[in-house]
């Protein structure tokens, strides 16, 4: 794994939400007896159209919100994968609005929240989706804010979204860490001017567009160990 540079005067946290604190593959997990051996392909085609969809949106200037991005990107998987079992489409919709966090979430925000540090969400996904997933997972209490790009009105990558964690935090980007499972997500906000660091879960080699995270961890154990005082 590459080499972590230090972090430096670190006054809040700041998360991405689905694949970073919440398990975008939690809803076709749950649904393996309906999916069988395609549950696997369903969830990683869902999440690969879903982002796609973001993109998409952002570039052609026809936004809809992360739910409806979200449903659009599952009907595209369900036909691919010649999936039509009659109500599934309505349980997966309904499991992903309560995703499990990943398990070592709901200690890690409590230690940075007691420690001091300003903590918060910036997703893609919708107030209203947000707000139901963090408080399913119990970890609202643990975070300063939830902010959606609903208030950009365009998705991330884009600036604008990565200034609304300044904004709202009332913290310059150069005290802020920035943390994200999605390479293209710490790309974009390292350019932005946050300290970042990329939760490569999946072993991933790193995006080639000059921008990189200050740090690479495999899971979100260790990030309290970086960003507060030693």
């Amino acid at each position: 794994m590459p080499e972590t540079s230090p972090f430096f005067d670190i006054q809040a946290c700041v998360f991405d939400a689905y694949g970073t604190l919440l398990d975008v593959n939690a809803a076709a997990m749950r649904c393996q007896d309906d999916l069988g051996e395609k549950a696997g392909a369903l969830s990683d085609l869902w999440r690969a159209k879903q982002l796609q969809y973001t993109w998409l949106s952002s570039l052609m200037g026809w936004h809809k919100d992360f739910y409806d991005i979200t449903e659009l990107s599952l009907d595209y998987a369900l036909e691919t994968l010649d999936i039509g079992a009659d109500g599934l489409k309505k349980k997966l919709m309904a499991l992903y609005e309560v995703l499990d966090t990943y398990p070592e979430v709901p200690d890690m925000l409590a230690q940075l929240k007691a420690a001091g540090l300003k903590t918060a969400i910036l997703s893609n996904g919708a107030p209203r989706m947000l707000a139901t997933a963090t408080h399913a997972a119990k970890i609202h209490e643990s975070l300063d804010a939830v902010i959606s790009i609903e208030d950009a009105g365009v998705y991330k990558p884009h600036p604008d979204v990565y200034q609304l964690a300044v904004d709202q935090l009332g913290v310059a980007r150069d005290n802020i860490c920035f943390v994200s499972s999605n390479g293209w997500d710490a790309t974009g906000a390292a350019a932005f001017g946050f300290q970042v660091a990329w939760v490569n879960r999946a072993g991933l080699v790193r995006e080639k567009l000059g921008f990189e995270p200050r740090a690479e961890l495999k899971d979100l154990s260790g990030l309290a160990g970086l960003v507060l005082p030693a």
